[in-house]
């Protein structure tokens, strides 16, 4: 795999297809392999790049592993792109990666033309029971001993990509390291600069918001709330959990490559609507 040196150490990625860059950006846990059963479709298309985050793949973890937080990885994400001198880039996030990608959309409207948002965290309203379990899965040894019953738990619909990322958390993403990473993640999720819901008013790029109907993590009522808060925006529910591109990538390429087809219009035009 290609790697790149940032602030935050050496992260790898892969690539495959030519044409306008499309960035696949997975959650925590997970790995660009999530990827998997849309990736032909897409590189048909597209550029398509796919960032292991620190601590997953091969990309090692920070150092310490317990320092790692969501808004480390939005920054590192904007050093990848300007490192690799991306624009008009297409970017599809998985719940920590589409935390990412609305952060880099903010800060670099101008390297992106399209959001694929899916679970998109940082549109939770807190409450009792969302910060406890932030709270205990914010704890190593509880994110240890939770790694495969909560893949079980959103990852609804068995394919074999779903299969393996269940493989995945109840095998290498239980290592030290990664649970480590895992976990101070997590932590993360409860500072307030995590809070998108302000500052999601002013993501200029065309965005489509995908929801897993069957999703325990991220409720559909939290995808409604980013695509209502995000001003060209669209919501789409599936009928899936936590990563719809694994257990249904039939219907999630049904409505993600049209958005992302329309997206090639100029800027200045209006998107077209996303049937709901």
């Amino acid at each position: 795999m290609p790697e790149l040196q940032t602030y935050r150490g050496t992260v790898h990625y892969d690539e495959q297809g030519s044409g306008e860059p499309l960035l696949l950006l997975h959650a925590n846990p997970g790995d660009p392999r999530d990827f998997d059963a849309v990736l032909p479709a897409l590189a048909a298309r597209y550029r398509v790049l796919r960032l292991a985050w620190p601590g997953y793949g091969e990309s090692a973890a920070p150092l310490p592993p317990s320092t790692a937080t969501a808004m480390q990885y939005a920054e590192l994400l904007e050093q990848f792109v300007l490192k690799l001198d991306l624009h008009n880039l297409r970017i599809v996030g998985n719940s920590l990666g589409a935390y990412a990608a609305a952060c880099l959309a903010l800060r670099r409207p101008e390297r992106v033309s399209a959001l694929v948002l899916v679970a998109p965290a940082g549109f939770t309203t807190h409450n009792y029971w969302t910060r406890l379990f932030c709270q205990i899965k914010g704890n190593e040894r509880m994110t240890r001993w939770l790694s495969g019953l909560l893949a079980f738990l959103y990852l609804r619909v068995k394919t074999t990509v779903s299969l393996a990322m269940r493989a995945r958390a109840r095998g290498e993403q239980r290592g030290a390291d990664a649970v480590a990473v895992n976990a101070a993640l997590w932590r993360s999720f409860l500072r307030p600069e995590f809070d998108l819901r302000e500052a999601a008013k002013f993501i200029e790029a065309r965005t489509l918001v995908i929801a897993g109907r069957r999703d325990p993590l991220i409720p559909v009522r939290e995808a409604a709330c980013a695509a209502a808060t995000i001003p060209a925006s669209n919501l789409i529910v599936l009928p899936s959990g936590h990563a719809p591109f694994a257990e249904v990538p039939e219907l999630f390429l049904a409505v993600t490559q049209p958005f992302l087809e329309r997206c090639t219009a100029p800027a200045d035009m209006p998107a077209a609507p996303v049937p709901a």
